[in-house]
């Protein structure tokens, strides 16, 4: 493909395929609005859990699935931090010993971007043709903040649509809580961190929080309804695309 249309695969998550698969459209829209060809080849998840839990060779065996699956394409694009970061910055790590896939993870590293960062950093977009009445906390996630470097890009794009306010938190760079094997070792004190994120969203003035992790997202919306709040969840993905009229994440479908 050319540089002005780019062969992208998007690396769909295994939480967007299962929970979400909203976020997957929505991406694959905002992708082609930016004059990318997209692809969504089949794929297996990214190994980030068996990598966590110390499981390297089971981690490593998913890792080469998701190269050879992803090496074809000009560029890999997740609409999740954490996900991005496992194949960007921990699989050159993961396979560094290995002769053959050492190179070939470095490679796929050097081409792979998180969703925002892709659209406003590569493909050059600034604004969008959305709308969406909403006042909404953006909240980073750790691994699209310090591991992606992704912090002003989706806040850029969604200046851009009509009706949104946007605030930060007031403790922008705190975790949520959920950081995957952590909310299972320690459920109360990641409970805790959830129940304060929210709280800091309400006192902005927030009704929504939007995030561009699913992980997230879904760890905050339980805890949203568990604790009976108003508050809705959304990837911004789903905003920029112009997607944000159905239920929110953890809403009913009636």
């Amino acid at each position: 493909m050319s540089a002005q249309n780019p062969s992208v695969g998007l690396l769909a998550t295994c939480l967007v395929d299962l929970f979400r698969p909203e976020v997957g459209f929505a991406a694959v829209k905002l992708l082609e609005l930016s004059g990318c060809a997209v692809s969504v080849p089949e794929q297996s998840c990214c190994g980030q859990p068996a990598y966590n839990a110390g499981d390297p060779a089971d981690a490593a065996s998913l890792a080469r699935n998701v190269i050879a699956a992803f090496e074809p394409f000009d560029y890999v694009v997740v609409p999740s931090g954490s996900c991005g970061g496992m194949v960007k910055v921990h699989y050159p790590r993961l396979l560094a010993d290995d002769p053959v896939w050492g190179p070939r993870a470095q490679a796929l590293a050097g081409k792979t971007h998180e969703l925002f960062s892709f659209l406003a950093n590569v493909r050059g977009m600034r604004q969008v043709d959305a709308a969406c009445q909403a006042d909404a906390a953006y909240h980073d996630s750790c691994s699209s903040l310090r591991e992606m470097n992704v912090r002003d890009e989706p806040r850029l794009l969604l200046k851009s649509v009509h009706g949104l306010k946007i605030c930060d938190f007031a403790e922008k760079e705190v975790c949520c809580g959920f950081g995957g094997f952590f909310s299972v070792k320690y459920p109360e004190i990641s409970a805790r961190m959830a129940d304060d994120k929210i709280a800091d969203a309400k006192a902005r003035g927030a009704d929504t929080i939007l995030a561009g992790d699913l992980g997230c997202l879904l760890h905050l919306a339980g805890r949203i309804a568990r604790n009976g709040e108003s508050l809705r969840v959304r990837h911004a993905a789903e905003v920029l695309a112009d997607m944000a009229a159905g239920p929110a994440i953890g809403e009913s479908e009636q």
